[in-house]
């Protein structure tokens, strides 16, 4: 979008957010954290609620009298604002509990690490609105996608026709979709229907399982074959957004680590692997015990992800060390300069005050100082340990906010590595704190608590400062005032870390996350991927029990594919191998992979039918399949969270049925036709 005059120009002053724009702001905020957490804990992997969060906002919004296109963007801006802090929290929290620091998820310290990072995200990067935004004019894909999304619900009132030659008298006003909007919005409220029925018929009823998986001696045992699948809209959906270079690059990754790396393990050592099972001849084993092989040995396969997610996060930071240079230096100019005073801005280019930024930090701190205290209480130097991770918290909070905002702007929030942020917090600070504290007897106690403490509050940071700039450069595109959207993206920075705890409690109870649930031990559970690599790496730092053997050949593989990807780009080839999708890949379990490229095969097959179509056309074709892949994980997620309310406080959940494995194959197979028929409509 090459405009630069906003389309509310800076002279003209409409209401920008009312009561029911407050109203609804929340309620979205709080159904995309908890859609956002789901799908996050399922898959590793979030995606962007700012389009579908749009779409919602004016369905709904259409309802009420004068409804305008700044107020849907404030809706919108809250919305996306709770998606994001979800994915910094499920990163990170979980790993407490897996590491045992935690007995359970509790309310109050998950409230102030979620509140904290995400509101110093939003803090740091406010400076960076004017020198991102206006003076590079940096790409921001999703926030000019949502801008257009926004447009599309909406048209001119007044004399003038022309965006460029607005007047006073002239204004957006929300008129009746378009057929093309409709059917958009459509696509995601049925979708979103649809989705949510087959998670209550096949989790909550048990009439198909949620997954099917196969295994298979083969050569009298020395061979063990084996391939699953994950029954999941969800999954489709995500699948069909991060597009098939994505998708087969996670596949490839559940490869290595099952269909490759099982029966290439067992061969290798068949011996070891009986002795854990206390069986002495392959011919004594049974189905359930070839199961519980297969699974061992790929819990064993998974150290190959921690070296490749090594060796990627680093690469990740080695290949943005530029931009990261240029971010910090923007935003510590940013922040120098940023003295602004009412009477010297046009409305459109009005912050939330400079002062008021700076004496927010300490309190948003403080809370952190309250909650790291106590664990430090029993070394030699408690306030000088306290002192140096609260400055810790500050500058990684700063320099991962900047290099976020930044990277947002040039590849997009799909894109930006928050992974390899958060594994480089990890590394580093394990590694500073193990030493710090070396010659304590409770360094492995309490070192691994404060390392995941100030990943929490990093990788939240991170999480929102990205999506802070799309927004706010969606708000420069439609002339929305900066300070109200900030004001609006700390709302639903507020609404999520509140309603995130209850959600994570949720979850663990019914589902259980990265392992199985106590209370429902028969329940799939979440893998939360990079909640167990978190406990992996910090544990094996404070415990040196790190299996390097493993996580040696995991690092080989990801050598060897930053090689190949180097050749690609030499090349300009299209496609390309990004190792932390191969790494997430290994970490996940094969059947999500295979259902995530089964989803992401439908969006090729299908952009491969419209190849003769005009640009318009393709484009208002992938909005809508966008949409609609959105209401498919949308759908999931939220009756999946409101059936784990169900089991945590009525019964447990069903048990499948005898054949639940085939009906869930049939059911899966109707979902991808649907899919492709409502994705082809025009």
């Amino acid at each position: 979008m090459a405009q630069t005059t906003p389309i509310i120009p800076a002279q003209q002053s409409i209401i920008e957010f009312n009561l029911n724009t407050i109203i609804l702001a929340i309620i979205l905020a709080v159904i995309l954290t908890a859609a956002n957490a789901y799908i996050g804990l399922l898959v590793g992997m979030t995606v962007s609620a700012s389009i579908p969060a749009a779409a919602l906002s004016m369905a709904i919004m259409s309802w009420f009298k004068n409804t305008n296109i700044l107020q849907n963007n404030m809706v919108q801006t809250s919305a996306s604002a709770g998606e994001a802090l979800a994915a910094g929290v499920i990163f990170t929290v979980p790993a407490l509990v897996l590491m045992q620091a935690w007995q359970g998820y509790s309310f109050w310290p998950i409230l102030i690490l979620a509140l904290s990072g995400g509101l110093l995200g939003v803090i740091f990067t406010i400076p960076l609105r004017r020198a991102l935004i206006i003076n590079r004019s940096l790409a921001f894909p999703e926030g000019v996608a949502t801008a257009e999304v926004l447009q599309a619900g909406f048209q001119l009132t007044g004399t003038q026709a022309n965006p460029t030659e607005l007047n006073n008298s002239t204004h957006y006003k929300q008129t009746e979709f378009s057929s093309k909007s409709q059917l958009g919005v459509r696509h995601l409220l049925q979708a979103c229907g649809i989705s949510a029925l087959f998670k209550l018929i096949g989790t909550g009823f048990g009439i198909f399982s949620a997954s099917a998986t196969w295994i298979k001696p083969l050569l009298n045992g020395q061979i063990l074959a084996n391939f699953s699948i994950q029954f999941s809209p969800a999954l489709l959906g995500v699948g069909y957004i991060v597009g098939i270079n994505i998708a087969i690059l996670v596949l490839m990754g559940g490869l290595i680590g099952s269909l490759i790396g099982i029966p290439l393990n067992w061969y290798l050592q068949s011996d070891f692997w009986l002795e854990q099972v206390q069986v002495a001849d392959t011919n004594l084993l049974t189905q359930t015990d070839w199961q519980q092989l297969a699974n061992m040995i790929w819990q064993d396969n998974r150290r190959l992800g921690v070296g490749a997610m090594l060796v990627g996060g680093l690469w990740s930071l080695i290949q943005i060390a530029k931009p990261v240079w240029v971010s910090i230096k923007t935003n510590l100019k940013s922040f120098q300069s940023f003295k602004q005073t009412d009477n010297q801005i046009l409305r459109t280019e009005h912050d939330l005050p400079f002062a008021l930024l700076i004496l927010a930090m300490p309190i948003v701190i403080a809370p952190l100082v309250f909650l790291i205290y106590p664990l430090l209480g029993g070394t030699p130097y408690p306030v000088m340990f306290t002192l140096i991770w609260t400055l810790f918290v500050v500058v990684f909070a700063f320099i991962f906010s900047s290099v976020a905002a930044y990277m947002a702007g040039v590849v997009g929030s799909s894109n930006n590595p928050i992974s390899g942020v958060t594994i480089a917090t990890v590394l580093v600070s394990s590694v500073i704190w193990f030493y710090l504290l070396s010659g304590l007897t409770q360094v492995a106690q309490i070192g691994g608590i404060i390392v995941m403490y100030l990943a929490a509050v990093t990788c939240s940071a991170a999480a929102i400062s990205g999506d802070n700039l799309q927004d706010l450069k969606c708000g420069h595109i439609l002339g929305s005032t900066p300070w109200k959207q900030q004001v609006f993206q700390m709302i639903g920075v507020v609404v999520a870390a509140i309603v995130l705890p209850f959600i994570l409690i949720l979850l663990d109870t019914s589902y259980g996350i990265g392992r199985a649930s106590e209370a429902n031990p028969n329940a799939d559970f979440l893998a939360a991927p990079q909640a167990v690599l978190m406990r992996d790496l910090t544990t094996g730092i404070f415990n040196q029990s790190l299996d390097w053997l493993m996580i040696q050949l995991g690092a080989l593989i990801a050598f060897i594919i930053i090689i190949v990807d180097s050749i690609l780009a030499r090349f300009k080839a299209k496609f390309r191998l990004h190792v932390l999708a191969v790494a997430i890949g290994i970490y996940l379990p094969l059947a999500l992979a295979i259902s995530l490229f089964i989803g992401a095969l439908l969006r090729f097959w299908l952009e491969s039918k419209l190849k003769h179509r005009t640009e318009s056309e393709k484009a208002a074709h992938n909005k809508n399949g966008l949409l609609l892949a959105s209401g498919l994980i949308t759908g999931e997620a939220l009756m999946g969270v409101l059936l784990a309310v169900f089991a945590a406080f009525v019964i447990p959940l069903a048990t499948p049925i005898e054949y639940a494995s085939w009906t869930g194959v049939i059911a899966f197979f109707l979902i991808c036709l649907y899919i492709y028929k409502r994705s082809r409509a025009d």
